[in-house]
C-alpha cells in the first residue's frame, strides 16, 4: 500500500521526461509516415495505432523498457504499416490479403439481411446512417455500403441516377448488369 501514490521521485521524472520524448517521437513518425497513418482506419490500421499506444504507454510507465527501445519498435510498425500500405496500392492480391471488401448492405430501399448478418451490422445501425444522411426512411436509399474503414456510404435514390454508378462495381453483393 505504501507505493500505491508514491513511489520516489526517480519514477516521477522518468514519466516527466519519458512522455514528452515519446509524445514528439510518434509525432515525427506520423508526420514522417504521412496521412494514412491517422487516416480513417481499415483492420490492419487499428492494429498498428493499438500496437503504438500500447508501447507508448509501456515506455511512460514502465522501468525496465528504454525510451530507445520504444521509438525504435514505433518506427518499425510505421515503417512496417507504409510498405504494406505502399505494397497493397501496386498489388491486388497484397490488397486482398490485408484489405476488407466494401460490402452492399441496403439496395434499392431494401435491406439485405444476408449481408447484415454476416457483417453483424444490426438495422439500428443502418437507420442511423440513413438518418445522419439527411433521408427519411430506408425506402430513399438506392445502395448502402460498408466501407473497409467500417463506415458507411449512401448512394440516395434521390441523387442524379441517370448516371453509372461506377465506384460500386467494386461492392461486394452489388448486383451485375445494372448501370
Amino acid at each position: 500500500m505504501e507505493k500505491l501514490f508514491f513511489d520516489s521521485a526517480d519514477n516521477l521524472w522518468r514519466v516527466a521526461i519519458s512522455a514528452p520524448l515519446l509524445y514528439i517521437s510518434v509525432i515525427a513518425y506520423i508526420r514522417l509516415s504521412g496521412k494514412r497513418s491517422t487516416s480513417q482506419m481499415n483492420n490492419f490500421d487499428w492494429i498498428v495505432t493499438v500496437a503504438i499506444g500500447s508501447l507508448v504507454g509501456s515506455g511512460i510507465i514502465l522501468k525496465d523498457v528504454a525510451l530507445t527501445e520504444v521509438v525504435l519498435a514505433i518506427g518499425l510498425l510505421l515503417a512496417m504499416q507504409y510498405c504494406v500500405t505502399k505494397a497493397v496500392v501496386h498489388s491486388e492480391r497484397v490488397a486482398n490479403l490485408v484489405k476488407a471488401s466494401p460490402r452492399l448492405l441496403v439496395y434499392e430501399g431494401q435491406l439485405l439481411e444476408k449481408a447484415l448478418l454476416d457483417e453483424r451490422i444490426s438495422e439500428k445501425e443502418v437507420l442511423a446512417a440513413v438518418r445522419e444522411q439527411g433521408l427519411q426512411s430506408i425506402s430513399d436509399v438506392r445502395a448502402m455500403v460498408l466501407e473497409t474503414d467500417a463506415s458507411l456510404s449512401i448512394l440516395s435514390r434521390n441523387t442524379n441516377n441517370q448516371r453509372r454508378a461506377d465506384a460500386y462495381f467494386e461492392v461486394k453483393g452489388w448486383p451485375t448488369g445494372i448501370d
